[in-house]
Parts: structure tokens; sequence; C-alpha cells
């Protein structure tokens, strides 16, 4: 019994590590140094797909260092019938937490604005914006929205949040449907996007979901880049409806050079790292999956292909 790990090779020695801390004696092999084809019963793969993973006969499950999977479940080479599982450990879910709140509070703080003046040597003098008045919406409730919406709500801000289904969450009004979807962002002063990419949230973020919003709202962007109208923000960052986005995915990425992203003044551009799994805090959870996997057990997040996540 061997797991393969089929990722980044750079990452390879920190996983190995971490594993092997948690499991002495784990045989662990690396893409394409797999052996016996007939060895590898658990893969565990990342941000692209690795090649075919139909080869291995006894492969009884597939792990994903990703919390998204959809590359994963495009890849005509991964196998149908075994199951996959992606990745939300609880150090993936603070790092994207930390991210949310770090641009939640720079624009309620008028970060920008005070930036801006520094650069002019203006004394700004401004009156702090209460977070009670302000109105985040966040679109997607699964774990990682749940836990940014509940820190938000907890500094005060008025949060609501849209999801599949309804949400009992603490200090999160929570919206569903097509009509939720118009209520939650009516009048929001700032919409986070941390939904799972479906067909029904491909193109979410477009003219129909920036109208209800604030005059001069912000966008933070860290789901998926297909979930976004490019187009539309773009046109909403020039009619002001939109005031300023801060964005982490794409549709393409590396974000090809000559992109307006990068030097249009009301964009904010990070590489895809609001959110990173930390081997030490991910080998647990795929531990327990390789577990699960060899006992024929349902896998902790296990994906539903049919859901797409």
């Amino acid at each position: 019994m061997a797991i393969l790990y089929a990722d980044d090779p750079a990452d390879a020695a920190a996983w190995a590590v971490a594993m092997g801390a948690l499991a002495p004696g784990l045989e662990l092999r690396f893409w394409p140094d797999w052996g016996a084809a007939g060895d590898i019963d658990f893969a565990i793969v990342g941000g692209r797909a690795p090649g075919d993973l139909r080869v291995f006969p006894n492969l009884k499950a597939i792990q994903s260092t990703w919390a998204g999977v959809n590359h994963l479940l495009a890849d005509h080479n991964l196998p149908l019938d075994r199951p996959l599982a992606r990745m939300v450990d609880q150090g993936l879910t603070v790092s994207m937490t930390e991210f949310v709140v770090l641009h939640v509070l720079d624009s309620a703080r008028e970060g920008p604005r005070l930036r801006a003046a520094q650069r002019s040597r203006q004394w700004l003098d401004l009156d702090p914006v209460p977070p009670r008045t302000v109105t985040v919406a966040v679109l997607g409730l699964g774990t990682l929205g749940a836990d940014a919406g509940t820190r938000l709500a907890g500094l005060g801000f008025d949060v609501r949040g849209w999801s599949r289904s309804r949400k009992d969450i603490a200090g999160i009004r929570s919206f569903t449907g097509a009509d939720g979807l118009g209520e939650c962002l009516s009048g929001a002063r700032i919409l986070v996007c941390l939904l799972p990419l479906t067909e029904d949230t491909r193109g979410i973020l477009g003219a129909a979901a920036f109208a209800p919003l604030a005059e001069g709202a912000v966008l933070i962007h860290a789901a998926r880049g297909l979930h976004l109208v490019e187009a539309d923000l773009l046109a909403a960052l020039e009619s002001g409806r939109i005031s300023r986005a801060i964005l982490d995915v794409f549709a393409t990425e590396p974000l090809p050079a000559d992109h307006p992203f990068w030097t249009h003044p009301g964009v904010t551009v990070t590489p895809h790292v609001a959110a990173i799994t930390r081997p030490g805090t991910g080998a647990a959870d795929i531990l327990e999956n390789y577990r699960r996997a060899l006992a024929g057990e349902a896998l902790i997040n296990q994906v539903d292909r049919a859901k797409g996540y």
C-alpha cells in the first residue's frame, strides 16, 4: 500500500515531513516515480491535473490539496468511479478569513484614501465609520464563508449571506434562491465572493449582481475566476457602481501581463494567495481520508460531482 503525491515537487518535502510525523513508516511516492502501479491505493493532487490516474488499478480515492476541484472534475484522466475529496482544513479557513477581514477593514477604514492622501502629503481628517453601518454581503456560506462572516459579525459589521440552502449562523442573515440574492445584495457596501464554481454560479459576478449594491461598493473576490464577468466589472468601475475590487482569482492564471486589471487604479491584484493549504495543518485530514478510503468509508469533504463541490 502506498500514497502517490502528484503535485508540485517543491511542496513534496514539506508534505512528506508533515505526514511522516503523524504516520511514521508511511510509504509516500512521488509522481512520476510511483514504482509498481498496483501498489498505489491513494493519490494526492493539487492545483493542476497530474496525468492519467486511471493507470492505478487499486486506487481507492483521490485527495485534493485545494478547496476548489473544478479543474479536476474537468479532467477526463481522473477515474469517475473513485471518490474525490477537497481540502477544507483549519489552516486554509484561517488564511481565507484573514484575507477577507483584512480587506473589509481596509475598505471600511478608508485605507485607499489614506494611502492616497499620504502620497500627496495631505493630512486627511476622516471620521471612523461604525461597522454596524457597513453591510457586507457574503456569497457562499460553506466552511470558508461561514467563518469569515462570523468573524466580521463579531467585529460589528452588518453581515448578510447567500447560499444554496438557508443557513442558521449567529450574526448572519441568511438568504437563498434568486429572489434572496437580490435581497442579500441590496444596498451592500462590500461584496465578498466565496462561492463554489458550478453551472449556476458561473458568471454570477456581473452587471445584474452589481446593480443592487450601494453606489461605490467594494468587491472582494477570492473564489473562482469564472465567477466574474470581467467586462462587467470594468464597466462598473468606470461608472462608479464599484469603487474598488480586490481580486485574488482570475479566468486565466497567471494573469496575462497585458490585462487591464494590473494597472487599473481601482483594482488590487493578488496572485491566488488568499487561502493556502499548509502541509502542517492539512496532513491530518489527508491521513484520516486515507484511513477512510482503505476502510470503504465516506471521505471528509467528499465532493458531490453533481454539485461540483
